[in-house]
């Protein structure tokens, strides 16, 4: 785990020998990485371990209409966070009410409701919730929030088509499937 004392010492190091200051949004972003409490269906990776800016989260759901898909996003930290909320996109088209085909995500926190008492944590395990309860009543895929709403049924089937790589509403989606314990 990256210390967050580290980092201060970093800073001061950088500021003694001239060097680039450390923001507040870094410094904040580094408290939440400390802080993270994961549930075991989630993994955080940091493609570069010297920018905690820009890092990726899976989420393999392990209930729910969901359950056996293994679902990527990046996650995109800009300068005013905390005051602003961060960036995140999913990797892979999926069928979700939730979720549009380009990837954006529909998520209260990310929008409107985000505070800067709000963390990392937090829209991770809003992230997870989406997909244990996907809300048919705030939706960008209209087509699969009304499917979710009228027949559940209907629904199910079409998240189990889409996991696999199948074509659902004249639209192919990504294989999510996860085999066995990987990432």
């Amino acid at each position: 785990m990256i210390n967050l004392f580290s980092l201060k010492q970093q800073k001061k190091d950088a500021a003694a020998a001239g060097g680039k200051k450390t923001s507040a949004a870094q410094l904040r972003t580094q408290k939440d990485i400390n802080d993270l409490n994961l549930p075991s269906t989630c993994k955080v990776d940091f493609p570069n371990p010297d920018d905690l800016l820009t890092f990726n989260l899976a989420i393999a759901p392990d209930e729910g209409f969901y359950k056996g898909g293994l679902f990527r996003f990046t996650f995109k930290i800009g300068p005013n966070y905390p005051h602003e909320p961060p960036k995140v996109h999913c990797e892979q088209k999926i069928y979700h009410p939730n979720i549009d085909l380009q990837g954006n995500v529909c998520l209260n926190i990310l929008r409107e409701d985000w505070k800067p008492v709000l963390s990392i944590n937090s829209v991770i395990y809003g992230l997870q919730f989406l997909f244990l309860e996907p809300n048919p009543d705030d939706p960008l895929n209209k087509e699969a929030a009304a499917n979710l709403r009228e027949n559940r049924r209907g629904f199910e089937a079409n998240v189990t088509r889409s996991l696999r790589g199948g074509s659902v509403e004249n639209n192919v989606f990504d294989n999510c499937m996860r085999s066995g314990n990987s990432w």
